[in-house]
């Protein structure tokens, strides 16, 4: 049997929302949405919440889920999942941001197929099609287009492909979502990997495996999720949990 964890990597030091993981929805906090959500899924043997905070550590564990610390100088999330990742036993690591209360565990189902039936495959990275101009040209949403097999060709915070230069073609436009799953060897040897050019012009982690010749599976999905990055963002997410259908099944 393939083990596969899910590890949420949260902290308490964003810029743009100092404590966002303890944020209050609806009586629990966002980190603790996200961590049962994930555990609705069957194909995920355990979550785990690594952070490099003590207030969340004790928020997680008072609420009966595990939390590892990790330590507070990485930069990227695939750190501090890697680090958290040493002290588990698995096959497969799904990486699932810790600001992203309204993900479902269907989405494992198609984030998962390719790995557990493609042997060669290392990565898959679940996408969602941008229906609004406004996230198309924010610089805030990682846009990524893909070959015809659906490997990742590239990620920007662009607006890619160019609408200009489609001189009125029609065509569907992808952002990149924070849910990603890894072989777990391969983890390891993408954190060990040293960042490329287009890494830190885009400042997008996944380029790395892209410039060092790796495929990126890219996998669509139906369910559109919101990434709390400001209060706002919170606002809108309190907003469409209001109507969720899972959300009375994990609250009590």
């Amino acid at each position: 049997m393939i083990k596969i964890v899910a590890i949420i990597p949260a902290r308490m030091a964003s810029t743009r929302f100092p404590g966002k993981p303890l944020a209050d929805l609806f009586g629990l906090p966002m980190i603790e949405h996200v961590r049962r959500r994930v555990a609705l899924s069957p194909l995920i043997s355990e979550v785990i919440v690594a952070t490099c905070d003590h207030e969340i550590m004790e928020v997680v564990t008072q609420y009966g889920g595990r939390a590892v610390m990790t330590a507070n100088t990485h930069e990227r999330c695939t750190d501090r999942i890697a680090e958290a990742a040493v002290q588990i036993d698995g096959d497969i690591v799904v990486n699932v941001q810790g600001d992203e209360p309204l993900v479902r565990p269907e989405m494992f189902e198609s984030l998962l197929y390719p790995l557990l039936n493609e042997n060669d495959l290392q990565c898959t990275n679940l996408m969602v099609e941008i229906v609004k101009d406004e996230e198309f040209n924010s610089s805030d949403v990682v846009k990524t287009v893909c070959d015809l097999k659906n490997n990742a060709i590239y990620f920007s915070r662009e607006p890619i492909p160019s609408v200009r230069k489609a001189g009125g073609q029609v065509f569907r436009k992808y952002k990149q979502l924070g849910i990603i799953a890894f072989r777990k060897d391969f983890l390891f040897h993408f954190t060990a990997m040293l960042p490329t050019p287009m890494e830190a012009v885009e400042s997008v982690d996944m380029l790395r495996a892209i410039e060092h010749g790796f495929k990126i599976r890219m996998v669509e999905s139906p369910f559109q999720v919101v990434g709390v990055d400001t209060p706002k963002d919170l606002e809108s997410a309190r907003l469409l949990l209001e109507k969720d259908d899972l959300l009375d099944s994990y609250l009590t």
